[in-house]
C-alpha cells in the first residue's frame, strides 16, 4: 500500500484519492442493449440461449418452483444459514413501520400506511463463488415486507443445477420462482417478465457490469422497474489509532480486498499507529490466501492516510463515504455521532466486517461509489412503498379552504383553485339553509 501524510496533500491530490476508478459504460451499453432488446422480444428462449452462450450449460427446466424442491445441506452448513437466517430476520423484523395518522389543523387528518411491493426480483451472482449471503441479505426483507411474488435467480453450475444451499434458502425466504440465469439475461427476464416468470416491480443485488449495466438501462426503460441502488466495486475505509491490533487491521484490509481486482480499501491511521506491523501482517496474511492474486491486485491501487487526529479521519471518510467504515480505535462507539456518510459501520476491535456481510442481522446490500453520500443500504422498506391518505371534515375544508385557494390562484392553477372554491359554495348554501330550517 503506498501511504500519504494528509498534511502534505494539496487539495487537488485530496481529491484525485476521494475519486473512484471512472468506469465507462458507454461500450459496456452497446453489449448489453442487444441483450435486453432479445429478451424483452423472445422471452424465456433468449435467456436460455444467453444462458448457453455465457454459461455453456443449458439448464432444463430454466425455471423452478423451490417449494417443491427437496434436500438439505450438511447439518452443520444448515445451522449456520439458520442462525444467520435468525439475525437477520430479527433485525429486520424491528424495521416493520408502523401506520402514520396527524391531524395538522382541526378537520385535517393526513395518514401514511405502508404496503410491500408486490412483485421483487432477487439477483444473487454465482461466478467465481457461492453466495448464501446475498441470497438471505435480499430474501429475508422480502419475506418480512409481504412481497407476493419473489422471483430469485442466480447462475447454473456447470451440470445445470442450482447447488442445494440456495435450494434450502430459496424455500425458506419463500421465493416463488427460481431462475436458473445469470448475467444481463436474468436481469432483462425478471423486469420484462416472460412465459414463466412474472415481470417484477424492483430489482435487487449485486453483480459484475454487465449486470449493473442491465439494471442502469432496464430503470430507464418501459420496463418500468426500479432498482435497489447504484453500483460499483466493493469497498472499506479502515481508521486505525495507536490502540489498533496491526494484525485485525490487516485482515479487515485484506478481506474487502479478496472481493476482487477492482476493490477499493483505504487506511486511515493516527501517527500512533505501527504501519511497519501492519505491512508485515499483510504480507504474511495475504501470502496465506487461496485468493491472494485478486487481493494482491486491489491491494496494489490501495493506498493508506497518516493523519494528525481522529476529527482529520472522520473529515476524509465522509467525504469519501465509504461502503463498509470499521473503526479500530478505542472507545469506538463514542464517535459514532461523528459519521455521517457510510454504507454499514462496525465499531471497535470485536466487530469484523465479516459479521456484518454475513450473520449479525445488519444488511450487507450497501451503496458504493461514493454514493452512501445519498443513498441508505437495503431494509426492509426498500421492499415497501408508502401510499398517503387525507380526510377532511367540513369543518376541516372550510379552515384550509382559502389557503388552497391563494396559493393555486398564485400559480394560475384555477381548476385547482375551483375544486375548493365550489365546495365552499355548497358548504355556504347549506349552512345557510340549515339556518333558515332552525328558524
Amino acid at each position: 500500500m503506498k501511504i500519504y501524510q494528509l498534511s502534505d496533500l494539496d487539495p487537488a491530490q485530496r481529491s484525485e484519492l476521494l475519486r473512484r476508478p471512472r468506469k465507462d459504460f458507454g461500450a459496456i451499453f452497446e453489449q448489453v442493449n442487444p441483450i435486453l432488446q432479445a429478451v424483452a422480444a423472445e422471452g424465456d428462449e433468449a435467456v436460455l440461449r444467453y444462458t448457453e452462450q455465457f454459461d455453456r450449460v443449458r439448464p432444463e427446466p430454466q425455471v423452478i418452483d423451490p417449494s417443491s424442491t427437496d434436500g438439505e445441506p450438511e447439518p452443520e452448513i444448515t445451522e449456520a444459514i439458520d442462525r444467520a437466517y435468525s439475525n437477520i430476520y430479527r433485525f429486520h423484523k424491528a424495521q416493520l413501520p408502523m401506520p402514520l395518522e396527524v391531524e395538522t389543523m382541526r378537520g385535517v387528518r393526513c395518514m401514511q400506511a405502508y404496503h410491500p411491493i408486490e412483485r421483487v426480483g432477487l439477483y444473487v451472482p454465482g461466478g467465481t463463488a457461492l453466495l448464501p449471503s446475498t441470497a438471505l441479505m435480499l430474501g429475508v426483507p422480502a419475506m418480512l415486507a409481504g412481497c407476493r411474488e419473489i422471483v430469485l435467480a442466480t447462475p447454473p453450475r456447470k451440470d445445470g443445477s442450482i447447488h442445494p444451499v440456495m435450494l434450502y434458502i430459496a424455500r425458506k425466504i419463500g421465493a416463488t420462482r427460481l431462475l436458473k440465469a445469470g448475467g444481463a439475461q436474468a436481469i432483462a427476464a425478471m423486469a420484462y417478465g416472460t412465459d414463466s416468470i412474472p415481470k417484477t416491480d424492483k430489482l435487487f443485488g449485486p453483480g459484475n457490469q454487465y449486470v449493473t449495466a442491465a439494471k442502469m438501462i432496464l430503470q430507464n426503460s418501459e420496463a418500468q422497474v426500479s432498482i435497489d441502488m447504484p453500483a460499483g466495486p466493493s469497498e472499506v475505509l479502515v481508521i486505525a489509532d495507536g490502540s489498533a491490533n496491526p494484525a485485525f487491521v490487516a485482515a479487515d484490509l485484506l478481506s474487502q480486498a479478496e472481493h476482487g481486482a477492482d476493490s477499493q480499501v483505504v487506511l486511515l491511521a493516527t501517527d500512533d499507529f505501527d504501519l511497519e506491523q501492519l505491512q508485515e501482517n499483510l504480507d504474511t496474511q495475504l501470502a496465506a490466501l487461496p485468493r491472494r492474486k485478486i487481493a494482491g491486485k486491489a491491494l496494489a491501487h490501495s493506498y493508506g492516510i497518516r493523519v494528525g487526529n481522529l476529527e482529520q479521519a472522520f473529515d476524509f471518510s465522509n467525504d469519501y463515504a465509504p461502503e463498509h467504515l470499521i473503526l479500530q480505535m478505542e472507545d469506538a462507539e463514542s464517535y459514532a455521532a461523528k459519521i455521517n456518510n457510510a454504507g454499514s459501520v462496525f465499531l471497535g476491535p470485536w466487530s469484523p466486517e465479516s459479521v456484518g456481510d454475513y450473520a449479525s442481522g445488519t444488511n450487507h446490500t450497501l451503496p458504493t461509489y461514493g454514493y452512501a453520500r445519498n443513498y441508505s443500504g437495503v431494509s426492509l422498506r426498500s421492499f415497501m412503498k408508502s401510499i398517503t391518505m387525507q380526510h377532511l371534515t367540513p369543518e376541516g375544508l372550510q379552515a384550509i379552504g382559502p389557503t388552497v385557494e391563494t396559493l393555486a390562484g398564485l400559480e394560475e392553477l384555477q381548476a385547482h383553485k375551483n375544486a375548493v372554491t365550489l365546495r365552499l359554495e355548497a358548504l355556504r348554501k347549506l349552512n345557510n339553509l340549515e339556518t333558515e330550517d332552525g328558524k
